[in-house]
């Protein structure tokens, strides 16, 4: 029979397993009254931020105003039971709305269906772990991106801040027809969306110059403070609002000099499955070819929507002293975007921008969510025939406002003073993303790998001494490096001056593989014919115990270095000669002038 353990240690394990997979679990028991008024204030904070800004993101998309609505408050009600980071929200956002828009083809039946398989691709992630997957998406990428996505969104919003028609989407198509046909720029449309511009730069400013309030304070001064602070918080509904009074004046006037938003659906989304074809006039476009369509944006968008919510999450969770479970959040954001799916979003992810005004706020756990999501559907219920009065012109300063922070001109210095050979990766990615998004994230990714499998394939070596070298690899040896050690020991051992033995120093050798062993015994070999000796020293165990149960021929090894050196009869570095690191050999050889740090 099968051992039973105890129950009560059973039921407490059962218990963490629930907790670990149902973080609200572990945060709802111990809720006070006093964290109920700072989740309210920042759920209402935030949810003023997410209804204009869910409007001018479909735009961004491609899709109507509506379905940013209906992509900003499933995430918010799963994020609350399934989230470990309490500062997160989770939302439409410009990363995530500029790639819907290149793999939706700006048709709702794709978004939504992308939606759906984003989310169980990031599900799948999250039970089996593999979110170490994102840190092969390296920093000079991801920057790169952003950088580039800052500079793509906020001109694909020029034309409506000129209000102009018929601009294509195409980047450099964009910038060629939008100075060609600036002379059609609509004055009205200009004047508002400059003006919205600056008064939301202002607000911005304002609010980063805003000294602490003390509680010691008169109460005229703190609640001036309070004023202040909330206007320039909510600066995007203030922003917005004025906007669309401006319009709604105009067109009480009967004349309207604006490009309006137009009419959106009143009333919540409906639930139902997600589409799995498109009905088209002359047939049928079945779920294969969807899928097809959508190409490699299968992969793009769960990743970037995943490494966007983590970096965001470690972020806060780094500022705010907890601690977050990354395969936790893979499932949260999985779990948020299937379920959305049933109600008409495209893909999320998390927010930046909301999630620093929710932390601003504080926000105690992530019940604030439930707050900022029940403030969309009451947009989506009661407030949608207002939309109709809210100029594009306003929308396109909102994007244009969230998005410019984004472009981080100081990542171009600090890597060429930190490390120069990362600025290709990152200008790849930068340049590439101006034609296609998709090829600058894959290009960007192929480039990172490359230079990441030379590194493995050219390690670090340290060649000194004459009488004996002492032969000291930097890191693990993988089977691309085998080749290079023993070029790079052969060469120094046959010289004219050849040596009676040589010391591999192993001590930095946390692992080896077949092809290693392999060539080490071919090396062995090789310098016996010469008349020299080969031993090993400071092996650690693992490599030790492959490398004996290898029964290499010849094989010798030591404690140290200076036990090998009294048995060979002669010390490293005796003849006086210089170190030799055959990693700036092999490096300036292959690499462009400049590219080495």
């Amino acid at each position: 029979m099968w051992a039973r353990g105890p129950p009560e240690p059973r039921r407490r394990r059962w218990l963490r397993a629930l907790r670990r997979r149902l973080p609200v679990l572990g945060w709802l028991p111990r809720y006070s009254p006093g964290w109920l008024q700072l989740d309210l204030i920042a759920g209402v904070t935030v949810g003023l931020t997410v209804v204009p800004q869910a409007l001018a993101y479909a735009e961004v998309a491609g899709l109507p105003p509506q379905y940013g609505l209906y992509s900003s408050f499933v995430g918010c009600f799963v994020y609350c039971f399934l989230g470990t980071a309490k500062d997160v929200t989770l939302g439409p956002t410009a990363i995530m709305s500029l790639l819907v828009s290149s793999y939706a083809f700006h048709d709702p039946v794709y978004a939504v269906l992308l939606t759906f398989l984003s989310g169980c691709i990031q599900l799948a992630m999250g039970l089996l772990h593999l979110g170490f997957l994102l840190d092969f998406i390296s920093c000079p990428v991801i920057k790169g991106f952003t950088s580039a996505a800052s500079i793509t969104i906020s001109f694909n919003q020029v034309k409506n801040i000129l209000g102009l028609h018929g601009i294509p989407r195409q980047f450099f198509l964009q910038v060629y027809e939008t100075l060609r046909r600036i002379g059609e720029t609509r004055p009205g449309d200009a004047i508002l969306g400059l003006t919205c511009l600056a008064a939301l730069a202002g607000l911005r400013a304002m609010k980063s110059r805003l000294p602490p309030a003390s509680h010691m304070e008169p109460l005229a001064t703190r609640a001036s403070y309070l004023i202040v602070w909330t206007c320039a918080t909510a600066r995007n509904a203030l922003v917005v609002l004025f906007a669309g009074l401006v319009a709604y004046c105009f067109q009480l006037r009967g004349s309207q000099p604006l490009t309006l938003t137009g009419s959106i659906p009143q009333g919540l989304p409906p639930c139902r499955l997600p589409p799995f074809s498109k009905a088209e006039p002359n047939g049928t476009v079945p779920f294969g070819t969807m899928v097809e369509d959508m190409g490699v944006g299968l992969a793009v968008v769960p990743l970037m929507g995943l490494v966007e919510t983590i970096a965001i999450a470690k972020a806060f969770a780094s500022q705010n002293d907890y601690r977050i479970d990354p395969n936790q959040e893979l499932l949260a954001m999985g779990f948020a975007n299937v379920m959305g799916s049933f109600f008409s979003s495209y893909p999320v992810t998390g927010s930046f921008g909301r999630t620093a005004v929710n932390a601003q706020t504080g926000v105690c756990t992530p019940a604030g969510g439930l707050v900022t999501g029940a403030l969309v559907l009451l947009s989506l219920a009661y407030l949608t025939s207002l939309f109709y009065y809210i100029p594009k012109a306003a929308l396109a300063a909102v994007i244009i406002s969230a998005v410019v922070p984004m472009f981080d001109a100081g990542i171009f210095r600090t890597l060429w003073r930190v490390k120069r050979l990362d600025l290709v990766p990152l200008c790849v990615t930068f340049l590439f993303c101006f034609w296609e998004v998709q090829y600058g994230i894959v290009a960007g990714v192929l480039v990172s790998g490359i230079l990441l499998l030379y590194s493995i394939a050219r390690p670090p070596l340290k060649v000194s001494g004459q009488g004996t070298l002492l032969v000291q690899p930097g890191s693990s040896l993988h089977f691309p490096a085998i080749e290079h050690l023993r070029d790079v020991i052969c060469s120094r051992a046959l010289s004219a001056s050849s040596p009676r033995s040589i010391i591999l120093d192993c001590h930095r050798i946390s692992s080896i593989d077949y092809t290693v062993v392999v060539g080490l015994a071919e090396l062995l070999q090789e310098l016996r014919k010469h008349g020299i000796s080969l031993a090993f020293c400071s092996l650690q165990d693992q490599v030790l115990r492959a490398l004996l149960a290898a029964d290499l021929e010849g094989f010798r090894h030591f404690p140290s270095w200076e036990e090998a050196e009294r048995c060979g009869g002669a010390e490293p570095g005796g003849s006086g000669a210089a170190p030799f690191d055959s990693t700036s050999t092999s490096e300036s050889s292959l690499l462009p002038t400049g590219l080495i740090q």
